[in-house]
């Protein structure tokens, strides 16, 4: 299977968790420390280490420690790839599959 396809899988399934996507939005704001992330959930803190373990896997967030606490930030990066990436697999560009040959 070609990279791409394993790359926008692992975002996808990070994404498919409703909590997961709501953490998120909230870092769509900036980034936030994960006291405050707690604060909106009824979860203990390792449940969300756990989210935000698999949030940074799939390149979604960026953690960064200050003190006893975890700062985190959208890997805006990351992100404007894997969009790029979903448009290129929605629409027929060039380079798209349904214009490569019979192999």
């Amino acid at each position: 299977m070609e990279q791409k396809y394993i790359e926008s899988t692992k975002v996808l399934k990070a994404l498919a968790d409703p909590k997961r996507l709501r953490i998120v939005d909230m870092l769509s704001c900036g980034e936030l420390c994960a006291c405050r992330i707690l604060e909106e959930f009824h979860i203990t803190q390792p449940t969300l280490s756990h989210d935000m373990k698999v949030l940074i896997e799939a390149g979604v967030v960026n953690a960064r420690s200050e003190g006893k606490w975890v700062n985190y930030s959208l890997n805006n990066d990351n992100l404007q790839a894997f969009y790029k990436q979903l448009g290129n697999i929605f629409s027929s560009t060039s380079d798209c599959i349904c214009h490569q040959k019979e192999r």
